[in-house]
């Protein structure tokens, strides 16, 4: 079954044995309860879209180990033109979600351990890339949806894993078996995790010889024993719990990724899924690899999100009457600037990747650190602007229940009009989605998903080859180092 339908992949979902608390409470049926329903949505556009012929080309690859047809999430990169194609596939899927769907993660974890466990084999004689590609077989022809799981909570940021006061706080192994190890701490903001059937950890720094303990990578069932799901508040999320479905803004979809801390009690991972295991001297290079990868993606699927955005603003000024005023044109027009100038990173650092040791391919990591960095300030501008455009009753809107009420209704329907002849309901839907998509907890994802900016900061100085340029500036300027 190498390529799932919608259906099928929810139905898989079913059949987890999950531990999933929410709102302090054990969620016994995650798939089907309101909270979770609409980022099984997006996660399941995934699986609809590769079964469409107008999206096939970017949805589906061939797979280079067993030259099946999988779905394009499951895939390693064979070339700049893989990379080109994932993040086009990126920016249409999330014009069609308005948000995030969740399997990029998961994607490029994989992608990130194909090229270094390779890497890692010829230096230490180990056998990690063998079990991960048996690994991907198994992914591939179950198109299984898999978490990556890199960010450890961190505790004291000051310290290394090793000098926590408490040792949990970045995932380690407490026993090592004939047969496996167990490992135990937690893993915070996994982006749709609690509806992914695999989680593929990693760890989340450059790691020393003190930390060896730390340097680990596995995959785990999402619904291993000792593995429990905590999931995180959203900007409004309990409007879910309400009934309706105009005062989310966008009903079938969610606003981001479905964030949870994953608890890892005491998990036993089996040899086999084990792809790292005390080599520190890689597990920097992974989270460069892994980061590099992720990071790719934002120009991608932030572009699409921005798409609809322009668009939700652009209706809106038609529908407030000054649609053909020149300052409105101008925001629409700088908007559009911003959403391209993304776009054009995420391509610019795919068309420029070169292949690994492995054979896959990786993206040119300073253009990717660029595109991320650029995300962290553009979609917040875009943003801005589309509070500027909608105007501030998008902050202020009475409930769905009050347009709908016998009592108030007809006034929220008489004062909450713009031009005539829209109607006042096409308004309401289009101030809360625009609502929904500018608020604060997507706009805390283009900040800190893929790492802070001063992560992207460390690379764009390690990555930008500093002495090269100065010895360009030297040499026009006349000044010779021989001579010195």
């Amino acid at each position: 079954m190498p390529l799932k339908t919608k259906a099928e992949y929810i139905e898989s979902l079913k059949g987890l044995n999950l531990k999933v608390y929410a709102l302090g409470e054990r969620i016994e049926n995650p798939v089907d309860h309101p909270l979770f329903k609409p980022h099984v949505n997006c996660a399941a556009m995934t699986y609809q879209l590769a079964h469409e012929p107008e999206y096939e080309d970017l949805m589906a690859a061939t797979s280079h180990l067993t030259g099946k047809k999988v779905n394009r999430f499951t895939h390693i990169h064979q070339g700049t033109e893989d990379l080109v194609k994932k993040v086009k596939m990126l920016r249409m899927i999330a014009q069609q979600t308005g948000s995030c769907f969740q399997r990029c993660v998961g994607l490029d974890a994989l992608n990130a351990l194909y090229t270094v466990t390779y890497e890692v084999d010829q230096n230490h004689g180990t056998h990690y890339h063998q079990r991960l590609k048996k690994y991907l077989e198994y992914v591939q022809e179950n198109d299984l949806m898999c978490a990556g799981a890199m960010t450890d909570p961190k505790g004291h940021r000051g310290k290394k894993p090793s000098q926590q006061e408490d040792p949990d706080l970045y995932v380690h192994v407490v026993e090592e078996r004939d047969d496996g190890i167990v490992v135990r701490g937690a893993k915070a903001h996994q982006t749709g995790i609690v509806n992914s059937h695999e989680m593929i950890v990693m760890p989340t720094i450059a790691l020393g010889e003190a930390d060896a303990d730390y340097a680990l990578s596995f995959a785990i069932p999402t619904d291993a024993p000792g593995v429990i799901h905590i999931f995180g508040r959203q900007t409004n999320d309990t409007r879910r719990l309400e009934g309706g479905e105009m005062d989310q803004g966008n009903d079938e979809f969610a606003l981001v990724g479905g964030e949870a801390l994953t608890i890892l009690d005491d998990v036993f991972v089996p040899w086999e899924r084990v792809f790292m295991y005390r080599e520190y001297d890689f597990a920097g290079l992974l989270v460069e690899r892994f980061a590099s990868y992720h990071r790719q993606n934002y120009g991608g699927c932030k572009g699409g999100v921005s798409d609809v955005i322009i668009g939700a603003v652009t209706a809106m000024a038609e529908y407030n009457g000054v649609a053909g005023a020149s300052h409105i044109k101008d925001k629409v027009a700088e908007m559009t600037h911003l959403t391209e100038t993304l776009y054009c990173g995420s391509i610019a650092c795919s068309a420029e990747g070169r292949p690994t040791a492995s054979g896959a391919y990786f993206v040119d990591p300073l253009l990717a650190n660029i595109t991320k960095q650029n995300v962290t300030r553009h979609i917040y501008e875009i943003c801005r602007l589309a509070h500027d455009i909608a105007g501030g009753f998008i902050a202020t809107l009475p409930s769905e229940k009050d347009l709908k009420s016998k009592e108030v209704g007809k006034y929220v329907e008489k004062y909450f009009r713009g031009v005539a002849s829209v109607p006042t309901e096409h308004r309401f839907r289009m101030a809360r989605l625009i609502e929904n998509m500018t608020g604060g907890t997507a706009l805390a994802e283009s900040m800190h998903g893929a790492g802070s900016p001063q992560a992207q900061k460390i690379m764009i100085l390690r990555r930008g080859n500093l002495q090269h340029k100065k010895a360009l500036a030297e040499r026009l300027a006349g000044i010779r180092r021989d001579r010195d």
